[in-house]
């Protein structure tokens, strides 16, 4: 069997353990929910976002020493996860992963270390739970690494991610120039299996945004970066020889050939995954010497393929191997990317307005024009909380244009038609209001769906009093690149709305409905702004007699998938959970969310 991986590098263990404790039980509760201020301050203003988490030195440099000195191996299961040992020493090995050479964080700067120390809250360091693991910074905000590496972990607690330094962080917590950063929240496939270590994918949201360069994953279509013999780039920070637990003071990098499934089932028999696994690497000699592989310490960083368009992409996330890595004929264990970008992907667009994982409803009571937020449950809204008056718009949108990962609202206002990005200002504890679009009285529809153009940050999507469709391509911080045309005839429906993806390929889609026949149509995104949708599928007939209102706010029930929120005419809210299939079958059997939502007049 192997073990999943993990760190040491130049740094030896402080205690040799054979068996490994249990993570902290349980995560820490999500962040608090907004605060809401008065009726007559919040007059069209948003409730002030969850302050940042912060810790005092004390608690930061007892996070960190637990870190730095812990030997455990996270996830630790029947294989050896390639997470690992971080004990602080003085002797030094050549700064490789086994068999590659240094490298620049300029080479790679969305590489990220993640550190986890807790000391169970004990005078004795014999309960400390301390390990490093590698990561990709796939937007400000959003670390992509392994399960093994998070589930069962409270990262908001005792967590600290450092970016944009190839240098470790020290015992001292000298981070050489990089940007610390605490963790906000968590999430991992929920299929994760620590025993198989299945689904092993996982995402950390930073308190906030880090200025190191994004790198996106692969698509789900890519099968080009698998072939085999591709020649991919890992990059971590992990052991570097066999015969210690040390990891590498520098990062390092090495180049590994994709081997074929059958190639890795052949050495690996019912422990490789076809399908939610790749391997990669020459076979290992069975010893360092003529061995190029990941381990310990590698655990959740990036296996990177350049494809066709030039473009630097992960296709693999480090997850296990054998125990000591070399093996004689051995292969390095990565999770395929491709196979869990559509799961993964939302997570990194899950900003909301109560800060967790499960996206919100706002709406605007039509006789007293208040707001009001009502969270997701995950199968029901909780109680309303009102946000004051908003009686100057007849649009609300919940997007996150800046990728802060806090929630940003687009505006459309009544008397003129002009359209504003409503964002919070954390230097300031303030909401600015930026204009974006002038005069968009006439516009028939406005949606804020996320990524259509494939870039990794949110778009606008519009359709014009002649029925053309228009993508606006975001460039991050509340501004559009130049408006790209995609077809006419979008004036046949009387619905166009989107949230997110819909069909779990990480892309975003729309949802559109006629306004003659109710026929209901897929449009599944391309990702390109040219050409931002595939040919329309049908999924449904909704027509107006039977939902009146059609709303997508993202992913409700935190499966991965956006959903549908539809209306009667009579009131009655339903959930149409997304089941990621591009068929009649896309939602499940709706769910009531209650019967007295026909005082509502906006839905955003």
């Amino acid at each position: 069997m192997g073990t999943p991986m993990s760190g040491g590098g130049g740094r030896h263990r402080r205690r040799i353990r054979i068996a490994l404790p249990v993570a902290a039980a349980g995560l820490a509760a999500a962040v608090a929910g907004a605060l809401f201020l008065s009726s007559a301050q919040a007059a069209e203003a948003p409730p002030a976002p969850a302050t940042a988490a912060t810790k005092s030195a004390k608690e930061l440099r007892k996070l960190i020493g637990v870190a730095v000195s812990g030997d455990e191996t996270p996830g630790q299961a029947s294989k050896a996860s390639l997470s690992g040992s971080t004990s602080v020493g003085a002797a030094r090995v050549d700064p490789k992963i086994i068999g590659g050479t240094t490298t620049t964080v300029a080479r790679a700067p969305w590489m990220a270390q993640l550190w986890y120390g807790d000391d169970r809250g004990t005078s004795t360091t014999t309960d400390d739970v301390g390990f490093f693991c590698g990561g990709s910074v796939v937007s400000p905000t959003k670390i992509l690494t392994a399960a093994h590496c998070v589930k069962g972990y409270n990262w908001q607690a005792h967590g600290y991610v450092v970016t944009g330094s190839a240098q470790l962080m020290s015992d001292d917590g000298s981070l050489h120039g990089g940007t610390g950063t605490y963790v906000r929240r968590q999430w991992n496939h929920p299929s994760y299996s620590a025993t198989t270590i299945d689904n092993d994918i996982a995402v950390l949201t930073l308190e906030t945004p880090v200025r190191a360069t994004p790198i996106k994953m692969t698509t789900s279509t890519d099968t080009a970066s698998y072939a085999t013999g591709t020649k991919a780039t890992l990059y971590g920070w992990g052991r570097t020889t066999s015969a210690t637990q040390d990891l590498s003071e520098t990062l390092k990098t090495a180049v590994l050939p994709m081997r074929s499934d059958a190639t890795c089932s052949d050495y690996y028999g019912a422990d490789y995954r076809k399908g939610h696994m790749v391997c990669a690497g020459t076979p290992a000699t069975g010893a360092d010497s003529g061995t190029t592989s990941a381990c310990n310490g590698d655990s959740g960083g990036p296996l990177i393929v350049r494809n066709a368009a030039g473009q630097d992409r992960i296709v693999g996330v480090v997850s296990w191997g054998v125990t000591n890595c070399v093996e004689s004929g051995a292969y390095s264990v990565f999770s395929k990317v491709s196979a869990y970008v559509g799961t993964a992907y939302p997570r990194v667009d899950d900003s909301n307005l109560s800060g967790d994982q499960l996206a919100d409803l706002w709406a605007r009571a039509a006789a007293t024009k208040t707001g009001y937020e009502m969270d997701s449950k995950g199968a029901s809204l909780g109680a309303r909380e009102s946000w004051g008056s908003w009686s100057s718009y007849n649009l609300v949108l919940q997007t996150d244009l800046d990728r802060d990962g806090v929630q940003d609202l687009v505006l459309r206002r009544a008397s003129d038609g002009d359209v504003f990005w409503r964002h919070y200002v954390p230097s300031s504890n303030t909401w600015a209001t930026k204009l974006i679009a002038d005069n968009w009285k006439t516009r028939t529809q406005i949606v804020a769906p996320g990524d259509v153009t494939g870039d990794y940050l949110p778009d606008l999507v519009s359709v014009d009093s002649a029925g053309a469709l228009w993508v606006y391509p975001g460039n991050g911080g509340g501004s559009f690149a130049a408006r790209v045309k995609n077809g006419t005839g979008w004036n046949q429906y009387n619905v166009l709305r989107g949230h997110g993806d819909f069909t779990a390929d990480g892309r975003a889609d729309l949802i559109a409905r006629n306004k003659s026949t109710g026929a209901v149509y897929l449009y599944k995104g391309n990702g390109a702004a040219a050409s931002a949708f595939a040919a329309r599928v049908k999924v449904a007939t909704w027509s107006s007699t039977t939902y009146n209102v059609v709303a997508a706010v993202g992913d409700v029930n935190g499966d991965g998938v956006a959903d549908l929120l539809a209306r009667t005419p009579a009131g009655v809210l339903y959930l149409y959970k997304g089941t990621g299939t591009a068929t009649s079958a896309m939602f499940a059997t709706r769910v009531s969310l209650g019967a007295t939502f026909k005082q509502y007049d906006i839905f955003g």
